[in-house]
C-alpha cells in the first residue's frame, strides 16, 4: 500500500557527506555525556526498598506522588502493579536499618494526604541485587546486538552487514546519550525500549537494502548513488505509513500513559525518529563508500569449451 508515489528520485546520496557529518557530531555527543555524566540508574539497578500497598477503590497515583513528595521522599517510582487497586512504590537505597522503617514513613505520608492505603509487603533489595540485574540487561542488549549481526551476516553481502551494524548501534548509543545528558531515570522499561528499537531500527534498513540488491539485479545503467536514491524514494512511502503509525502510538503513551510509561515512550521516540535517520542517511552512504556495485550481484557467465558466440557446439 502507497500513499504516494515519487515519480523522480530524490538525490540523498549528493548529501551523503552532510548527512554522516551531523550523524558523528551526535553520536560523539551522546558517547560525552555517557563518559562524563553516566546512567541515571532506577531502583531496578542500583538496589532500594520496594512497597506495595492496596486501596479499594482505584488509587490516585498523582496525589499519591504528592504525598510522598511532600513528607520528603526523592527519587521515588509509583505505578500500578497488577491492578488499578494495588501500586508499587520503589525508594532509592538506604541503610539496611533505615529502610526497615521506610514503610511505616510512607505509610504515614500516605495516610496524611492519600488516605485508604493498606500496607501489603516492604521488601528491600541490595546493591548486589541490583548489581546482577544491570549485568543481566547489558548481556541481555549485548545477546540481542549479536543476533542481529549473525541475521544481517547471512541476510547480506558484508558491507550491507556492516553498514547496518554501524547504524543500529548508532541508534543505541545516541538513546543512552539523551538519558545521560538529561539525567532522565533508567529503568527495566527503557532497557525494553532500547531493545524494541534495536529490531525495529534493522528491519528499516533491510527494507531499503531489499529494495537496493533488487534495483542493482533488475536495473542496468544507473550509477551506485543513483541506485540508493531510487531505492530509498521508492521505500518513503512505506516508511511514512510505518513509522507514522507506530509513532503516533507512541505519543499517545507519551502523552496520556503517565509517569510510568514516560520514559519508556521518550526512548522508543527517539529511536524511531533516528532509526529513520540512520537507516537511511547513515547505513545507505556507508554502503556505497565500502564499494558496493552491480557486479556483485550478478553472476558471471559461464564459457563453455568447444561453442561458439550463439551457444552452438562446434
Amino acid at each position: 500500500m502507497e500513499f504516494f508515489r515519487i515519480k523522480k528520485d530524490i538525490p540523498f546520496m549528493r548529501h551523503a557527506l552532510k548527512f554522516n557529518i551531523i550523524s558523528l557530531v551526535t553520536f560523539l555527543l551522546a558517547v560525552f555525556f555517557l563518559a562524563t555524566k553516566g546512567l541515571h540508574l532506577s531502583v531496578e539497578f542500583t538496589g532500594g526498598t520496594l512497597i506495595e500497598v492496596s486501596y479499594k477503590q482505584s488509587a490516585d497515583l498523582e496525589k499519591m506522588r504528592g504525598a510522598l513528595g511532600k513528607a520528603g521522599f526523592s527519587d521515588f517510582q509509583v505505578q500500578n502493579f497488577g491492578s488499578s487497586q494495588d501500586v508499587l512504590i520503589r525508594l532509592p537505597l538506604r541503610d539496611a536499618q533505615e529502610s526497615a522503617k521506610q514503610g511505616e514513613q510512607v505509610m504515614a505520608a500516605l495516610n496524611a494526604d492519600a488516605p485508604g492505603a493498606e500496607l501489603r509487603r516492604v521488601e528491600y533489595v541490595g546493591p548486589q541485587v541490583g548489581k546482577e540485574l544491570a549485568e543481566n540487561g547489558a548481556m541481555a542488549l549485548l545477546v540481542v546486538i549479536l543476533g542481529i549481526m549473525i541475521y544481517l551476516a547471512f541476510r547480506f553481502e558484508w558491507r550491507f552487514s556492516v553498514s547496518a551494524i554501524i547504524a543500529n548501534l548508532h541508534d543505541v548509543i545516541i538513546i543512552l546519550g539523551f538519558f545521560a545528558a538529561f539525567q532522565w531515570e533508567f529503568s527495566l522499561s527503557v532497557l525494553a525500549a532500547v531493545l524494541a528499537v534495536l529490531g525495529y531500527s534493522v528491519n528499516e534498513s533491510v527494507v531499503v537494502f531489499d529494495r537496493v540488491r533488487e534495483t542493482f539485479k533488475k536495473v542496468r545503467g544507473l550509477t551506485t548513488p543513483q541506485v540508493l536514491d531510487h531505492a530509498i524514494t521508492s521505500t518513503i512511502s512505506r516508511t511514512i505509513i510505518t513509522h507514522g503509525s507506530t509513532q503516533i502510538m507512541v505519543l499517545s503513551m507519551l502523552i496520556f500513559g503517565g509517569e510510568t510509561l514516560y520514559y519508556f515512550s521518550l526512548a522508543l521516540t527517539i529511536g524511531i525518529c533516528f532509526g529513520i535517520y540512520s537507516s537511511v542517511l547513515v547505513a545507505s552512504p556507508l554502503v556505497m563508500w565500502l564499494g558496493v556495485s552491480r557486479e556483485q550481484f550478478i553472476k558471471p557467465k559461464k564459457v563453455i569449451e568447444g561453442a561458439n558466440e550463439d551457444g552452438a557446439v562446434v
